[in-house]
C-alpha cells in the first residue's frame, strides 16, 4: 500500500511538484510536501511519489498555495537512517509516509500552474488552509497560530519558542489534535443536542435525545477529522470516539476497556506501523490507564459517597486531579523513551490548563464554527483567544522554572516492554495477583537505569564522532551533523548543545587516537592517505576508522572505511573486557524495505 520509489543518490537541480502539505522544519523554515514531482533527467519509474523541501528563502511563502504546482531548484537526498543503532529511524517513518526524498531550496519557488483543486483531498487541504488563515485573522499573533493548530492541524505558523514551552510544561498534547480535542468537541456537541431536545417538552417525550446526540456528535467528529487533516493521531482519536458513540447507539456501556481494545484493533488493522510510534503508545497508555482507574473508582463506596454528599462539587475537581496524575504516570515511560525527558511540573500545568481547554477553548471553537455561517463568530473567537492566552501563559511560566525538565538517557526497548506489560497486568488482571505487575514494572525501570550508553558513536558518513567521557559525551566538531550530535546528547540524558560538547573533546585536528578498555581506536580524516600510512596505523590500533578511504587495508585491525559506513550506517562502539563490540544501524534494524539501497 505504501511502497513507492525513493531517491537513491544526492540530487541537485530543478524540481516541480504539487503542494499537498505545508508545515515548518525544525530550523523554523517553511516546508512543503510535493506530490507527483518531476526531477530532471530521471527515469519516471524511479521518480519518488512525494518529496519534502525546506525553503530557506525570505520570499518562500509567495507561491505557497494548496494545490498549486511550483518549480524550484533544490538539493535532495534519500531519507536518512538512524543516527545511532536502535535510534529513531527516519527512513522507516518516511517509507510509511511515502516520502521518497527530503532536502532544501535556497531560492524562492516559482508558480508553474495555479491551484486546480479538483481532487477531493486537495479541496479539503485548500479548505483547511482557508479556515486556518481566517482564524489567524480573527485571533492575531501566536494565540491565533495555536487556535489554528488545534482546529485545522496547521502548525506552519507556530513559534518554535512556544513549542518548546509547551513541551517543557507537558502541555504539547494540547497542540496535537488527539483524543482530548476529539473527546471535548464530540462531548460538547453530544451534551448540547441532548440539552436542546430536553429543553422542549414536546420533543423530549417523543425523541431519543441520547441517540440523536450520539449521531450528531459522530457527524461532528467526522467533520473535525476531515478539516484537521486526518493525521494518525486524529484518526486514532476518531476511531475511539466512534466506538464510544456506536456503543451509545447500541445501548451498551460506552467507556470500557473492551471499547479501548476494539479501537486499538481497528487502528492496527489499517495502520499497523503506528504500534511503534509514540502517538499510539502514549494515547492508548493514557486511555487504558484512565478507563481502568475510573472503572475501579466507580466500584468504590467512598467515591459514590463523595458524589452524593454535600461536598459533591469536589468530585469534578477530584476527577481532574486523578485523571491528570494517572495520564501523566501512564505516559511518562513512553515520553522518557521517545523524547528523553519528563516534565517535572506537568501535573500542575495540566491542572491549570485542561479545565480552561475543556470549559472555554473547545466550546468556544464549536460555537465559533456555528456562528461563522452567519458571520457572527468574532465574539466566540475572542473568548477562545482569552482561554488560549491563559494556557500559553501557564506553559511559559512552568517551562521557565528551574528543573522543569528531567533529562533521561535512552534505555533498551525490552525494558519499556517490561514496564508496559507490568502496567497492563495491574490494569487488566483481576485479583490480588494484579499487583505483581507493579514488580515487573519496577524491574523494567531498574534495568533501564542500569543500561549503559555506547562509548563511541559515529555518524553514517564518519564525519562526526561522539566519545563518552566522565563529563558527558564529547563530540569532535562544533558544527556539522548537528541533528546527530543533538540526538546523541539527548539519548545520553545530557542537556548540552553541540558547541558545549565539542569543548569536552581534548584532542586537536582531524586525526585522533582513543584508548578504551577494550582496545584502541584510530581515526584518520582525508582522502590523501597512502597505503603504507594506513597499514602502519592499522598495526597500532584495534579499530581504524577512515571515512574517506574507499580501498582495503591489510593488517590486524578492524577497518571502517567509506564503503563500510555507507552500507552499515551509523556505528555504536562499546568497550568490553574481551574487546571492542561494534554494531551498525543496519545490523540493529535488519534488512527492511525502507533501508534497502
Amino acid at each position: 500500500m505504501v511502497a513507492d520509489p525513493k531517491l537513491g543518490w544526492h540530487y541537485y537541480g530543478a524540481v516541480e511538484g504539487t503542494i499537498v502539505h505545508l508545515d515548518r522544519s525544525g530550523s523554523d523554515k517553511p516546508r512543503v510536501t510535493l506530490a507527483d514531482p518531476v526531477l530532471e533527467r530521471m527515469n519516471p519509474k524511479r521518480m519518488p511519489k512525494r518529496v519534502r523541501v525546506s525553503l530557506h528563502s525570505e520570499l518562500a511563502g509567495t507561491a505557497l498555495r494548496p494545490g498549486a504546482r511550483i518549480m524550484l531548484t533544490a538539493s535532495l537526498s534519500p531519507p536518512a537512517g538512524p543516527v545511532e543503532p536502535g535510534g529513531f529511524d527516519f527512513q522507516r517513518m518516511a517509507w510509511f509516509n511515502r516520502l521518497g526524498a527530503v532536502g532544501y531550496a535556497r531560492a524562492p519557488p516559482v508558480l508553474a500552474v495555479p491551484a486546480d483543486n479538483r481532487a477531493f483531498d486537495l479541496r479539503v487541504f485548500a479548505l483547511r488552509m482557508k479556515i486556518s488563515t481566517h482564524i489567524r485573522q480573527k485571533i492575531p499573533g501566536r494565540t491565533g497560530a495555536f487556535a489554528a493548530a488545534i482546529i485545522t492541524g496547521d502548525r506552519s505558523q507556530i513559534d518554535p519558542v512556544l513549542l518548546e514551552d509547551l513541551r517543557r510544561s507537558n502541555l504539547a498534547h494540547l497542540l496535537a489534535i488527539s483524543g482530548l480535542h476529539m473527546g471535548l468537541l464530540t462531548g460538547f456537541v453530544f451534551a448540547l443536542i441532548r440539552f436542546a431536545i430536553a429543553a422542549v417538552p414536546y420533543l423530549s417525550v417523543r425523541l431519543q435525545a441520547k441517540k440523536i446526540g450520539a449521531v450528531v456528535a459522530l457527524i461532528a467528529g467526522a467533520g473535525y477529522l476531515l478539516v484537521s487533516g486526518a493525521n494518525i493521531a486524529t484518526q486514532r482519536a476518531f476511531v475511539m470516539v466512534a466506538v464510544m458513540l456506536v456503543a451509545v447507539l447500541l445501548e451498551r456501556p460506552a467507556i470500557t476497556l473492551r471499547a479501548v481494545a476494539i479501537a486499538a484493533t481497528l487502528i492496527l488493522l489499517f495502520r499497523p506501523e503506528s504500534l511503534t510510534g509514540p502517538g499510539f503508545q502514549m494515547s492508548f497508555a493514557a486511555t487504558t490507564a484512565l478507563v481502568g482507574t475510573f472503572e475501579v473508582l466507580n466500584r468504590t463506596d467512598g467515591w459514590h459517597r463523595l458524589r452524593q454528599s454535600r461536598f459533591r462539587m469536589l468530585a469534578p475537581l477530584a476527577s481532574l486531579i486523578i485523571a491528570s496524575a494517572v495520564a501523566g504516570a501512564a505516559t511518562a515511560p513512553f515520553s522518557a523513551f521517545h523524547f528523553n525527558q519528563m516534565a517535572q511540573y506537568g501535573l500542575l500545568a495540566n491542572l491549570a490548563s485542561v479545565p480552561v481547554m475543556s470549559l472555554i477553548v473547545m466550546p468556544a471553537a464549536v460555537i465559533a464554527a456555528v456562528l461563522s455561517l452567519i458571520g457572527l463568530e468574532g465574539g466566540a473567537f475572542w473568548v477562545m483567544g482569552q482561554g488560549i492566552d491563559w494556557i500559553l501563559g501557564v506553559a511559559h511560566f512552568v517551562a521557565a522554572q528551574e528543573g522543569s525538565v528531567l533529562r533521561i538517557k535512552s534505555g533498551p526497548v525490552w525494558a519499556l516492554g517490561l514496564i508496559t506489560f507490568g502496567g497492563l497486568v495491574v490494569i487488566i488482571w483481576q485479583g490480588r495477583l494484579r499487583w505483581s505487575g507493579g514488580a515487573l514494572a519496577i524491574v523494567g525501570a531498574v534495568c533501564w537505569a542500569l543500561a549503559e550508553r555506547p562509548d563511541l558513536l559515529l555518524t553514517h558518513n564518519g564525519r562526526l564522532a561522539g566519545v563518552l567521557t566522565d563529563h558527558g559525551r564529547a563530540v569532535t566538531r562544533e558544527k556539522g551533523n548537528g541533528f546527530a550530535a543533538l540526538n546523541w546528547l539527548e539519548n545520553d540524558g545530557d542537556g548540552a548543545d553541540q558547541k558545549q560538547a565539542a569543548a569536552r573533546f581534548e584532542q586537536d585536528g582531524d586525526d585522533w587516537r582513543l584508548r578504551l578498555e577494550g582496545g584502541t581506536v584510530t581515526y584518520l580524516w582525508g582522502k590523501k592517505r597512502t597505503t603504507a600510512e594506513l597499514q602502519s596505523a592499522c598495526e597500532n590500533a584495534d579499530l581504524l576508522v577512515v571515512p574517506q578511504w574507499k580501498g582495503e587495508v591489510s593488517g590486524p585491525c578492524r577497518l571502517l572505511n567509506a564503503a563500510e559506513l555507507h552500507a552499515g550506517g551509523a556505528v555504536a562502539i562499546r568497550s568490553e573486557a574481551e574487546g571492542l563490540e561494534i554494531q551498525t544501524a543496519r545490523q540493529a534494524s535488519g534488512a527492511r524495505l525502507w533501508n534497502m539501497r
